[in-house]
């Protein structure tokens, strides 16, 4: 196991180099960004990672193998006045099961608002949230299943009136553990998710149409190379039957000191670092304070924030 996980790693390494990155431009590119700042700082390949706080964000499958109730909040500070936040809480489910609900928001505010004529009116947000349910299944000792079931909702602004795209979507993944952290797992992220959208309250001519999620398709590993501990995956984009392109990403975490941790990655074309520390606040390494620096050219850096607490 330690063997092909390790070749798949530093395939996936090669291959990032000229990776295009992600395809955030089509609808619920907000649910491709990555969520929590240990991820962001390590590429975001996180498919066969135990994400504290966050676990099923990457892939519901492996909330069945944190052993305990987790809650994270993740805070990114974007330039040209975007925002992002999440927010997830997990728990087993006894004996064999676990559940989690999360909520992701991101939007952009500031934006000017003009008459026909160009004069100012206000200034507008918009925004993009999404409200998931999560339920995993352990069905062997190394293997389970899992599931998000997905809310949807994307605000548009105008002038006198606000639009909606309302919608729903899924996620399914399976998952491989090994105690010595050799993992393998698949997801398929946002299967049949679409927003609806109603125009015909704001136009004359308006009418109904569905926006269409990109549905991808992502194998992961992950696996301890000497004190390193690395972490990638790869996958197709695809919108119905044509492919859109690929997604590889691949970072690393460094141990200090056994509290402290240093992180780099690329993946979703953006390079990162980053940097965490664990401590103990009822219980035993029960606290993270994660950052994470993402190089954003042209836009700029983004600075993530995350907490999470198990309990």
């Amino acid at each position: 196991m330690q063997s092909l996980n390790r070749y798949i790693i530093f395939s996936l390494f090669a291959l990032s180099i000229c990776n295009a990155g992600e395809k955030g431009s089509y609808a619920g590119g907000f649910l491709r960004m990555g969520a929590s700042a240990r991820a962001m700082a390590m590429g975001s390949g996180f498919t066969a990672e135990i994400d504290a706080g966050f676990a099923a964000y990457h892939n519901p499958a492996s909330l069945v193998f944190s052993n305990k109730r987790q809650l994270g909040f993740s805070h990114h500070f974007l330039p040209l006045e975007r925002r992002f936040m999440a927010a997830n809480f997990s728990a087993p489910l006894p004996p064999s099961a676990s559940v989690g609900i999360a909520w992701v928001s991101a939007g952009t505010d500031k934006i000017d608002g003009r008459t026909g004529s160009g004069e100012h009116t206000q200034y507008l947000s918009t925004s993009e949230d999404a409200f998931m349910i999560s339920f995993a299944q352990q069905i062997l000792p190394w293997f389970s299943a899992g599931l998000n079931i997905k809310i949807i909702k994307h605000q548009l602004p105008m002038n006198t009136m606000d639009l909606a795209g309302k919608g729903m979507g899924m996620d399914f993944g399976v998952f491989i553990h090994t105690e010595k952290g050799a993992n393998l797992a698949f997801m398929v992220q946002d299967l049949n998710s679409r927003y609806h959208w109603k125009t015909d309250k704001i136009f004359e001519r308006g009418k109904e149409y569905v926006e269409q999620f990109p549905t991808l398709y992502r194998v992961g590993t992950t696996l301890n190379y000497g004190k390193v501990y690395l972490a990638a995956d790869g996958g197709m984009v695809m919108n119905g039957k044509d492919l859109l392109g690929y997604t590889l990403r691949i970072g690393g975490e460094y141990p200090y000191l056994d509290h402290y941790f240093i992180r780099a990655g690329l993946g979703n074309g953006r390079m990162s670092v980053g940097v965490g520390v664990d401590w103990s606040l009822l219980k035993e390494n029960d606290a993270k304070l994660d950052y994470a620096f993402v190089f954003e050219n042209p836009a700029g850096a983004a600075h993530i924030f995350t907490y999470a607490f198990t309990f």
